[in-house]
Order: C-alpha cells, then sequence, then structure tokens
C-alpha cells in the first residue's frame, strides 16, 4: 500500500467561511446571557430586601419572647409567694385555733 504524503495532523480547512452568520450566532448568545444577568441580579436583590424584612422581623419577635418570659417567671415567682403566705397563715390558723398562744408559733414554725 503507498504511503500518503504531506502532514496527516495538519488542521482541517473550513470550506465555508461564513463569518457573519457565526458573529450573529455568538452575538445573539451574548444578548440572551446578558438578559439572563440582569434578570438574576433583579432577582437577587428582592431576595436581599426580603431577607432584611425578616431578619428584622425575627429579631423583634426574639425581643418579645424575652420580654415575655422575664414577665412569666416574675409571675410565677409572685404566685409561689402568695401560695407560700397563704400556707403560713393557715398554719398559724390552725395552730390558733389548736389552743397556741401567739408567743408559742414563731418557736413551733423554727
Amino acid at each position: 500500500m503507498p504511503r500518503t504524503k504531506g502532514s496527516k495532523n495538519r488542521p482541517k480547512t473550513n470550506t465555508t467561511k461564513d463569518y457573519a452568520s457565526q458573529i450573529a450566532e455568538k452575538q445573539e448568545i451574548i444578548v440572551a446571557l446578558n438578559t439572563e444577568i440582569t434578570t438574576f441580579t433583579a432577582n437577587i436583590d428582592a431576595l436581599k430586601a426580603d431577607l432584611k424584612g425578616k431578619k428584622t422581623s425575627l429579631k423583634k419577635a426574639e425581643k418579645e419572647l424575652t420580654s415575655l418570659e422575664a414577665k412569666k417567671t416574675k409571675a410565677d415567682a409572685k404566685a409561689a409567694e402568695e401560695a407560700k403566705k397563704a400556707e403560713a397563715e393557715s398554719v398559724v390558723k390552725k395552730l390558733l385555733d389548736g389552743g397556741m398562744s401567739a408567743d408559742e408559733i414563731p418557736e413551733k414554725l423554727k
């Protein structure tokens, strides 16, 4: 079999050199990509604004929660104190009804 002469690694030549259509195609691609980029940028800006509003609402809700928890703790402490006071009064009343004098009651409570 005879050998072919010349380099086999040479680039293939493009017989159709329609640069005008290739340029138009690339320009359409660039315009489409720029449009997508501006759309994505607008979406990101809208989401950033929404995120900022949500963070503000979250901080406000956390602050209100902390305030309510403090009020609940205070109310529970007051209710416990009232219960102790009522229990002590009932014990004193029971001791007085039992015939103890007012001087003996503090010694008994200790």
